[in-house]
């Protein structure tokens, strides 16, 4: 079966791109369906919002124990399982490309270099060099806005793109 020729895709339906070969239009591609799209910047949003609100959900009744009690020592156990579940989040996204709230809105962390998921480590590098977008007035996390590809200066350190 013959299939026409499109603009940035091969010629041979079999040859399709992988993660890291990138069409015409610059963006990565995925096996035969449309290229990847970098996430909006309201997506990235969304989802840090999700994976906080859940996370403070989990330490909530322990916290609100602690105060009501006037023991500190409720309120530091309440951060033991958030600090857990912030670490499954890491490893969500390192071996899958995302945590809850990405999957919920459908965006995922991939390397710049190959479009393959970060692994453990690099999410986390990634999770600490987030401290670097808070340092100048909170100007790495509004640079996707206006990044040709989307990134903040923790993405750009890491070599990491955030794509639906």
């Amino acid at each position: 079966m013959s299939y026409p020729p499109s603009p940035g895709y091969p010629q041979d339906p079999n040859a399709g791109y992988g993660y890291g070969q990138y069409p015409q239009q610059g963006m990565p591609g995925y096996g035969y369906g449309a290229p990847a799209q970098f996430a909006s910047w309201g997506a990235r949003v969304g989802a840090t919002l999700i994976d906080s609100l859940i996370g403070l959900a989990i330490s909530l009744p322990f916290l609100v124990a602690g105060m009501a009690t006037e023991s500190p020592a409720l309120v530091y156990v309440g951060y033991i399982p958030s600090i857990g579940f912030y670490l499954w989040q890491l490893h969500r996204q390192g071996t899958t490309g995302a945590t809850i709230g990405k999957k919920y809105v459908g965006i995922r962390v991939v390397r710049e270099a190959d479009g393959q998921y970060t692994g453990f480590g690099m999410a986390f590098v990634r999770m600490l060099a987030h401290i670097l977008d808070a340092l100048p007035c909170y100007l790495g996390y509004l640079w996707p806005l206006w990044d040709e590809k989307k990134q903040t200066f923790a993405d750009k350190i890491c070599g990491t793109l955030v794509i639906r």
